[in-house]
């Protein structure tokens, strides 16, 4: 159904007057930008109504969330020279070519992909780069996910990556999807996508189209389709930086955009030697452990981290940033503390995550600097993080479930039907078609063993028969001649 106008402006009304009367979860407010698009684009918000079905209650909820997500993760301020630029090169994923509907293909070249091989932080940057890149290449537009899965095996499965991916269009690209198409997919992964296929709703699961190369035809035209694909198109890849391959000029030059450490990229961690001669001695903050312990109260999991000011006589200011901010939200994110004070910061897992790979892919930063007044405004207190922030103490925190990998996982927003256990389903599922795989190479070698057993037992066997033939014939032959000898002796 499609947003009347008056839905359109009443959605633009209510966040506006929230943000008056509540004001922004960040100090320094939500983007600029997506403020800008909240007040003069119709077609953003009227995604958020149409992704919720115009429900106005819903549409407000996730407009919110998103702009507050877009800020922490530095959507506006994504290129390709503040991510991994080899991961973009590589091209694992791209955007290319359009499907029957005129929709932008997003290309995942499952092959070139192998889990636990990249950062998985830094390979989320690049899916979110490719996302603004082409909603921005394309006015908003929906795309098209083509997963082509020619060649792939169990090492090509990332379920992680694949929960990101749906996430991203769950809660904070709108309206954006129209297929996802699925190329070649062996069967070995077909259990696989039954569980990934059980995450989402039911009008996503009627835009999954399963093709080969001879059904490819029903929502890719021949002339659009890559030669791989039994198509006309001999594309081959090469990474173009946007600028060049739109042209992209403002005021007839291209535009710079300067990313700030307080909008930039939460996922690269700086070291300590970043911060160098301009540390001060003297300790400012006491955190009490340095791994952050999720525990499940009612709906949710949550972890604390308990801070403390020990310096002697001043004020500190902390922030707290995350490698995995569409995983988490933390409140208070940022404060000050008079001297001695402690202070507890919660950390809420967002729905549609689980405990499960916690430890292993999640860090959390710490930062703090000395401030002269407990009553510094948020605009002092920002102005402060954009001077000195690299002149900051760290902190580095893990985390980890305090009921280990068998805890039961919280109830995911993902989830149409929220499966139990799904991550640890599927890790079974992939030991054990890996023991199927092992299985049939130990019995395809020992059936190569028996057969060449039986080559050489039937070898045996025709010499045997042949030297049973000879011993026979000569035996015959002494016996007919002895007979022949016996016969002349009577006749004398």
């Amino acid at each position: 159904m499609e947003p009347t106008t008056q839905q359109i402006a009443d959605l633009r009304n209510k966040f506006l007057k929230k943000l008056e009367a509540d004001g922004a979860p960040e100090p320094d407010g939500f983007h600029p930008a997506d403020i800008a698009r909240i007040k003069d684009k119709d077609d953003w918000l009227k995604r958020f109504l149409e992704h919720n079905e115009l429900n106005l209650h819903e549409s407000l909820n996730m407009l919110w969330e998103s702009c507050e997500w877009r800020k922490k993760f530095g959507c506006n301020d994504i290129t390709e020279n503040n991510v991994r630029r080899d991961y973009l090169e590589e091209g694992a994923f791209f955007g290319h070519s359009k499907d029957k509907d005129g929709k932008t293909l997003l290309i995942f070249k499952s092959k070139l992909h192998n889990k636990g091989t990249k950062d998985a932080a830094e390979l989320h940057r690049c899916v979110v780069y490719w996302f603004e890149r082409l909603e921005r290449q394309d006015k908003g537009n929906q795309i098209s996910i083509f997963f082509d899965m020619a060649d792939t095996g169990i090492s090509n499965l990332d379920m992680d990556f694949t929960k990101n991916l749906i996430g991203l269009f769950k809660n904070y690209y709108p309206n954006f999807l129209n297929y996802i198409i699925i190329f070649e997919m062996p069967w070995v992964l077909n259990a696989a996508f039954k569980i990934i296929k059980s995450w989402l709703p039911t009008k996503a699961i009627q835009k999954i189209k399963f093709v080969t190369k001879a059904t490819l035809k029903d929502y890719v035209e021949p002339d659009n389709a890559l030669i791989a694909w039994g198509g006309n198109d001999n594309y081959s890849f090469t990474f173009i930086p946007e600028a060049q391959a739109t042209s992209g000029l403002t005021n007839g030059r291209f535009e710079n955009k300067k990313v700030h450490f307080d909008d930039g990229s939460p996922m690269t961690e700086q070291g300590p030697s970043g911060f160098g001669d301009h540390e001060s001695e003297e300790p400012l903050l006491f955190i009490e452990s340095e791994v952050i312990s999720f525990r499940k109260e009612k709906a949710e999991y949550t972890g604390t981290i308990s801070i403390k000011n020990i310096a002697s006589d001043k004020c500190v200011t902390y922030k707290i940033k995350t490698t995995s901010p569409e995983k988490f939200r933390v409140r208070p994110s940022t404060g000050i503390l008079k001297p001695a004070q402690t202070t507890q910061i919660t950390v809420m897992l967002q729905s549609g995550y689980t405990l499960h790979g916690l430890p292993r892919n999640d860090k959390f930063l710490v930062m703090c600097l000395p401030v002269k007044d407990a009553n510094t405004s948020a605009q002092e207190l920002n102005e402060i993080w954009k001077t000195s922030g690299k002149n900051a103490k760290q902190h580095r925190l893990g985390c980890a479930g305090a009921g280990g990998e068998n805890e039961e996982p919280s109830k995911s927003a993902l989830y149409s039907n929220s499966g139990s256990n799904g991550d640890r389903t599927i890790d079974r599922l992939v030991s054990r078609v890996t023991q199927l795989e092992d299985c049939h190479s130990r019995h395809h070698a020992e059936l190569l063993f028996v057969k060449r057993l039986q080559i050489q037992v039937q070898l045996i066997s025709i010499a045997l028969i042949v030297f049973m033939a000879i011993a026979i014939v000569y035996i015959l032959r002494s016996d007919i001649r002895n007979a022949a000898d016996q016969v002349c002796h009577h006749r004398q």
